[in-house]
C-alpha cells in the first residue's frame, strides 16, 4: 500500500489491519507519534490525516484515506509552524510525552478557527490529556499562535 507522510510517500508492506499509530512507529521509525492508551482517549497519538486531527491507534492502515501529517510535517525545516514556536515561546513542554499530540491538535483548532475562546480550546483540546497538567499553558500558547496568525 502506497502511504503518504509528511509529503513523502512509502510503499508499505504491512497488514491492513494494523493501527496506524504502529504503521508510523514500527514501519515508518516516526517515533514523535506516541502510544498512550490505544483506545483514543489519551491524544498521544494524534495526527493529521487531509487536514483533520484523528487518534492513529483508531485507524487502521487500509482505512487511511489521505495524505498523514505527524509533527514533523507542520513546519519546514527552514520555519516552524506557528504553534510550535508559540509552544516554545510559553515553554509549555513539561515531560514532552503529549506534546506532539497536544500541537496537532491545537493545530487542528487553528486551522479551523483562528480567534479561539478559551470554551473553544477547552473543547477542542478535552480529549488530549496531559498529566503534568501543562493546560494553562496550552491555553496561552493557543491564543499566542491565534494572534500571530491573525497578525501575518
Amino acid at each position: 500500500m502506497l502511504l503518504t507522510v509528511n509529503g513523502t510517500s512509502h510503499d508499505v508492506d504491512l497488514p491492513s489491519d494494523m493501527p496506524l499509530l504502529w504503521v508510523l512507529r514500527d514501519g515508518l521509525n516516526v517515533t514523535s507519534v506516541k502510544y498512550g492508551c490505544g483506545i483514543a482517549q489519551c491524544g498521544a497519538c494524534t495526527v493529521h490525516i487531509g487536514g483533520d486531527a484523528v487518534r492513529s491507534c483508531q485507524v487502521a492502515l487500509g482505512d487511511v484515506w489521505d495524505d498523514v501529517t505527524t509533527i514533523e510535517g507542520l513546519g519546514t525545516p527552514d520555519s516552524l509552524h506557528v504553534i510550535q514556536a508559540a509552544w516554545i515561546e510559553h515553554q509549555v513542554a513539561q515531560c514532552g510525552y503529549c506534546q506532539s499530540g497536544q500541537i496537532m491538535q491545537a493545530a487542528d483548532l487553528l486551522s479551523r478557527n483562528t480567534k479561539p475562546t478559551d470554551d473553544d480550546i477547552h473543547a477542542a483540546m478535552s480529549g488530549n490529556l496531559c498529566r503534568c497538567g501543562t493546560y494553562p499553558r496550552i491555553r496561552a500558547a493557543v491564543h499566542a499562535a491565534a494572534r500571530a496568525m491573525r497578525e501575518a
